[in-house]
């Protein structure tokens, strides 16, 4: 999950490299370190902590580069320190890597014989010693990294210089993203697209075992057996401004505060009076999905709760049989696969390993089709798949999810109503219904960020708390589990969403006055079986927090604080619910004092398994 960049330019690439990594930090905040050529020697700063120690750091310093390579890092063999930092070198080799080598304890078994010396404990500086190995015979640094990847077991995204060849930038991935950009007499390497914005508009994504070699004004990317291959060139539509937190405090915030845009833009020119276009979904033509009678959704985290929400919609609507596993669950294990199924997966970044495994797995299960809804267009998940839904959310910085969760949430009933239509489950009626209700949802959700006022002084009593209960039933109970996600991801308040009819299965035990119980209860069919679960918390003394609708009869009293919300619809409450628990979730945050964008021990984007 660690964030790369590297430059060759003719400029100096210092501060480029730094800011890059700024723009990457998501992805992980452990250490962070880089290195340039300078002087025709490396130059190698490298910290614990965030990017801006490593900007202090280098500050103190005076040199620079045209060449170089930067990382920050999130953890995964060797604990946080300097030794453990990236870049590594080796020799002539300067190396920064995003992934897994796993079989680095039998490469290094096998180097340590031949005199190398380890000072890390990270599987990275296996492979910076592995590429001098190979260079001892081989003078050709392509044809080096060439073999010694060809050793490796695992995933990598890599950046590598040589100080012999300060006019040389190689880059190579697998499993991990690789991006790179384009610039005029410079060219870039990056994790994201993200950390490129600054200098460059152009991109090309490379694919798994290609190797790429950066000069200033040229380009040659080589596949596996190191044949010359062509990429095409991609413009991104992310400008500067995306990537900034503009007026907000966070970026959590301001991604809260941008969803009415970002639901619009995800619907936008996609629906019509009755149905929902056929182009929305990239790669399908007017007859896709007729034949589908099985759907499997298969997501992690916050993506995971979208699908439990997506299955009502495409049951209820469609009439679709539909199942949600858990990727790093349903990859491993030995499905059945239904006759005229359809594999969905969701995604905010691509980029995720465990959904990625998942659709390789599935290509070769007999599904009829794959299905990626994704956020980032040229995301390894978006080129892999067989059809395509871009979310449009933008770009997504803070570590919590937000505006990608409801975003997503778009696109499953636009989706639910699309097979609806085509298979005739859905009558032209009930779907002019629907996209009615889904054109009003930008309105309601500004409705509902008015709140924020009114959680922000509630937030005030999860103070000081320890544990939290979220309970909501049918697709609110989604809901309550993305409610109790991003509560314990930011405040690190242990919190657990429960469907409120297995309230007296178990957590009923737990209930007392200092724990916090927050039921999600919008008026519908089940209010009158979530308000008996509401008297049995407070028969137990358990104080409520309770998010309804305007048209309950839901009265605060001393136990319980009710906040009310204007939701016209009923297939779409479950996005206007969802504001109210991240609003809250921030909130809580603030007053616990915890780093809400970059909340301990997570990153962004989960590349390793």
């Amino acid at each position: 999950m660690c964030g790369i960049v590297a430059a060759i330019a003719q400029r100096d690439i210092v501060d480029i490299l730094l800011e890059g990594l700024s723009r990457l930090e998501y992805r992980g905040y452990d250490s962070a370190g880089l290195c340039v050529i300078h002087d025709n020697d490396f130059k190698r700063v490298r910290v614990t902590g965030k990017v801006s120690s490593l900007k202090e750091a280098v500050g103190k310093e005076s040199f620079a580069g045209t060449l170089g390579i930067a990382h920050t890092r999130w953890a995964t063999h060797g604990r946080p320190s300097v030794e453990n930092a990236h870049p590594h070198i080796s020799g002539n080799f300067a190396l920064v890597h995003n992934g897994i080598i796993e079989n680095f304890k039998e490469i290094k078994a096998k180097l340590e014989k031949e005199g190398f010396e380890f000072k890390s404990q990270t599987d990275t500086e296996v492979l910076a010693h592995l590429i001098s190995y190979y260079a001892k015979t081989e003078s050709d640094t392509k044809k080096a990294l060439r073999l010694a990847l060809n050793d490796v077991e695992g995933t990598y995204g890599i950046a590598l210089i040589n100080k012999q060849e300060p006019d040389t930038l190689y880059t190579a991935r697998k499993g991990s993203p690789i991006v790179i950009g384009l610039g005029f007499g410079e060219n870039f390497v990056a994790s994201d697209v993200l950390a490129l914005l600054p200098v460059t508009q152009r991109f090309i994504y490379l694919d798994d075992d290609e190797i790429a070699v950066l000069k200033r004004k040229e380009l040659k990317i080589y596949d596996k057996d190191l044949n010359s291959v062509t990429k095409p060139v991609k413009e991104s539509e992310l400008d500067v401004y995306s990537v900034s937190k503009g007026p907000y405090r966070h970026f959590m915030q301001k991604e809260i505060f941008e969803q009415p845009r970002a639901v619009a833009d995800t619907f936008e020119r996609r629906i019509e009076e009755d149905n929902v276009s056929f182009e929305a979904f990239l790669g399908t033509d007017e007859d896709s999905f007729k034949d589908i009678d099985n759907i499997q959704i298969v997501a992690c985290g916050t993506s995971y709760h979208a699908g439990l929400v997506g299955r009502f919609f495409l049951e209820n609507l469609a009439k679709v049989h539909t199942e949600v596993e858990i990727a790093s669950e349903f990859r491993y294990r030995n499905s059945v696969t239904l006759q005229n199924s359809l594999l969905v997966t969701l995604s905010q970044s691509g980029e995720t390993a465990d959904t990625l495994a998942a659709l390789r797995k599935a290509k070769n299960s007999g599904y009829k089709g794959s299905l990626a809804i994704c956020n980032v267009p040229g995301s390894s998940l978006v080129r892999e798949s067989d059809y395509v839904f871009l979310t449009r959310a933008g770009a997504e910085i803070g570590v919590a999810s937000t505006k990608a969760f409801t975003t997503q949430l778009i696109a499953l009933i636009l989706l639910a109503i699309r097979i609806g239509r085509v298979k005739g489950t859905l009558t032209k009626e009930q779907a002019a219904e629907i996209i009615k209700e889904i054109k009003k949802i930008p309105d309601e959700i500004s409705s509902a960020l008015k709140t924020a006022a009114t959680v922000e002084k509630l937030a005030e009593e999860f103070a000081g708390k320890h544990h939290c209960l979220f309970l909501g039933r049918g697709e609110m109970y989604p809901i309550a589990l993305e409610g109790a996600l991003k509560l314990k991801e930011i405040s690190y308040i242990h919190a657990e969403g429960y469907a409120a009819g297995e309230l007296k299965h178990g957590p009923i035990a737990l209930i007392d006055a200092s724990m916090p119980v927050v039921v999600v209860a919008p008026d519908n069919e089940l209010i009158g079986k979530l308000k008996s679960n509401i008297e049995e918390v407070k028969a137990r003394g358990g104080i409520l927090y309770i998010f309804t609708s305007d048209k309950t009869a839901i009265k605060e009293d001393a136990t319980t604080r009710v906040i009310k919300l204007k939701v016209s619809g009923q297939y779409l409450q479950s996005v206007i619910y969802t504001i109210p628990l991240q609003l809250l979730a921030y909130h809580v945050a603030l007053i616990n004092g915890t780093d809400v964008d970059q909340p301990r021990n997570l990153a962004k984007s989960v590349t390793v398994e």
